[in-house]
């Protein structure tokens, strides 16, 4: 049997965003081992379901900074057990750190597996700041040559993987994200009413929600500023806005210090983890998508499934789907006058919202599971392909 490991920095990545490819990869007859740390779980997963699928869990000392270099030195020694005790065909990493140290083990290890690594959004990119380029970008280069295959889920990443000196064969794919389920995610305008309710949004409010970790990047900050600026500017409309913060991290702390500072205490709630977004959605007037990086987001794709209209910040992953004026509006990224400015457009007129709404769904359908799932199809299926035919960086056919 064909064996897989699939590698994470954070516990819960897997069964939030990778079970597409679990049920893929189990229906080409592989057997899926889990490797990641199990005591970071960002999103929330039950280990004891993931083993009743038949999923075999592996915990490593895995940390998300690039310089716990001790623990992160252990984790590559973890994998290279792993690789080797498990009989591994095929590696499919993901996470900047989970890419690092599956990669090095894989080098590391006697059976030398086959390496497919998923970037969720390279660190080095147009805009980046400099540190970026020097840290991270020559890591890629060094890594790549361990890697055989990489998939980027935008454009701008793709065209920068193409010039990365990958293994002998190697190939870059690009996909639309890890694919959104079109049937959960979609309106359920017979519900909007009770979800209000149960959120406590008052009739009359402009609703925002966000879904995303609590962490300097994803940026919630800049729209509790904005709605600050609006409450102090025009009180009238800022009394109406309220703003749902689905998720945790590491600025929950910090993020009530500044709802409390901005006078905003009641209007922005902080709801922590929800595994009913489907649900949560269908009582926003808009998504607020503010990161300062972004892969792609496939939070603000769901949003869009669902048929609310965005406010993003303008970078490399909204620009795959945000259309500004069409099912959005895009704003200058880190800028809270100018967050507070699509707000309050959108808040003022519903017309607009409206308009905008009706062409969320159609402009999000690329990203659904059925298209992503043709893609990586491919990518799996030209894997294996190399590995009967020797093609994995050298290494001499295997029977699969």
């Amino acid at each position: 049997m064909k064996k897989v490991l699939m590698v994470t920095t954070i516990g819960g990545f897997l069964p939030q965003f990778e079970w597409n490819d679990v049920k893929l990869l189990r229906d080409m007859g592989c057997s899926i081992d889990y490797a990641s740390d199990f005591k970071n779980p960002i999103y929330r997963f039950d280990k004891d379901e993931l083993e009743s699928e038949g999923i075999k869990l592996h915990q490593i000392d895995i940390k998300k900074s690039p310089f716990r270099v001790v623990c992160n030195v252990r984790a590559v020694m973890e994998l290279k057990a792993i690789i080797d005790r498990e009989k591994i065909t095929l590696i499919h990493c993901h996470n900047p750190m989970g890419g690092v140290t599956a990669r090095i083990a894989a080098g590391l290890s006697r059976r030398k597996p086959y390496v497919i690594y998923t970037a969720h959004g390279l660190h080095f990119y147009k805009g980046a700041p400099l540190k970026n380029w020097l840290l991270y970008y020559p890591a890629e280069r060094m890594l790549a040559r361990l890697t055989d295959r990489i998939v980027t889920i935008n454009e701008e990443d793709r065209i920068r993987a193409l010039t990365l000196p990958l293994k002998h064969k190697g190939a870059v794919h690009r996909i639309h994200g890890v694919g959104v389920d079109r049937e959960r995610f979609r309106p359920k305008p017979e519900i909007r009413e009770a979800m209000r309710k149960s959120l406590d949004i008052p009739e009359d409010a402009f609703h925002i929600v966000t879904a995303a970790e609590l962490n300097d990047n994803k940026n919630q900050a800049c729209v509790i500023r904005a709605i600050g600026l609006i409450k102090r500017n025009s009180p009238e409309l800022g009394n109406r806005i309220f703003y749902s913060l689905c998720g945790r991290g590491d600025k929950e702390r910090g993020l009530k210090e500044m709802i409390h500072s901005e006078g905003l205490d009641g209007q922005v709630r902080l709801l922590g983890y929800r595994n009913d977004m489907e649900d949560v959605l269908q009582s926003a007037d808009c998504f607020a998508f503010p990161s300062k990086r972004e892969g792609l987001g496939i939070a603000a794709v769901e949003a869009l499934l669902c048929g609310v209209p965005l406010i993003v910040s303008d970078n490399r992953g909204t620009r795959e789907y945000a259309a500004n004026k069409t099912n959005a509006l895009v704003c200058i990224s880190n800028s809270p006058e100018s967050f507070a400015r699509a707000i309050s457009r959108l808040a003022s007129d519903k017309t607009l919202r409206n308009r905008y709404a009706d062409r969320c769904r159609e402009s999000a359908l690329p990203f659904t599971t059925e298209e992503v799932e043709k893609t990586m199809i491919n990518v799996y299926e030209s894997a294996f392909e190399d590995i009967r035919a020797g093609r994995n960086g050298g290494r001499q056919a295997v029977k699969i």
